[in-house]
């Protein structure tokens, strides 16, 4: 069976107002939508109930952060069964800004990843080289080291639940894109990396999707937006 499209925009801490965030729902609710692509949206933790209970019921809506724990003191975070419980069916984990800016390793990341699917959620794994791990010739050896932690944790069944991200640190926010052929070959080693590790089964049937300057102009050839241009990347493969 082939492996279904895949599109996800992470709002990041945007936008700041509610009128903003009604507007970015009307654009997704008016647009003609390729029905074969998964589209998941990822706005702010405050909007996600909001948002879910007004844009369009084939746009899935994600958290972009979560605790491994499922209550306690953990003053500021939400746990994975809260999520589940608002029926938030996605969560990002890993993203870049969370490793850098906040310190989270990849053990910390497999933990939560593995707490997410336990509650039923969906995860979309983040990974990613910096650019001097790349001129270094490290990106495989960086992604793998994010990964296996992850693979560690999880039962070979429970990788159904998860979309790996290839976000190449160094394109995220920066106006620089990989080469289509720079990602592909990421996303070659990345499969070649589960096949050894997990099964071939899960190399073959994981999504493994590119985020970082994705724009309407480059996403035919990278086929992961808060612009109104986020519909033509959904419909870049019917296009």
């Amino acid at each position: 069976m082939p492996r279904q499209f895949f599109v996800g925009g992470n709002f990041k801490m945007n936008p700041i107002t509610r009128e903003s965030k009604l507007a970015l729902a009307k654009t997704l609710n008016d647009a003609q939508i390729d029905p074969s692509v998964e589209v998941v949206i990822a706005p702010p933790a405050i909007y996600l109930l909001s948002l879910r209970e007004v844009i369009r019921p084939d746009v899935k809506v994600a958290a972009q952060n979560a605790h491994y724990k499922p209550n306690g003191a953990f003053t500021g975070e939400i746990s994975p069964a809260m999520l589940a419980d608002a029926q938030i069916p996605y969560v990002i984990l890993g993203h870049s800004e969370r490793r850098t800016l906040f310190h989270e390793t990849s053990d910390l990341v497999a933990q939560k990843t593995r707490a997410a699917i336990e509650t039923g959620l969906s995860v979309i794994l983040c990974v990613g080289e910096t650019l001097a791990e790349r001129e270094s010739n490290k990106t495989t050896q960086v992604i793998e080291e994010q990964l296996k932690p992850v693979v560690d944790t999880l039962s070979e069944e429970q990788w159904s639940k998860i979309v790996v991200a290839y976000e190449p640190v160094w394109a995220i926010g920066t106006g620089k894109v990989a080469t289509a052929a720079q990602a592909q070959e990421t996303h070659a080693a990345i499969r070649a990396f589960l096949a050894k590790a997990v099964s071939p089964a899960v190399s073959e049937n994981t999504r493994i999707i590119y985020g970082g300057s994705v724009t309407a102009a480059n996403c035919k050839e990278l086929c992961a937006s808060l612009k109104p241009e986020f519909v033509d990347i959904i419909n870049a493969r019917k296009a």
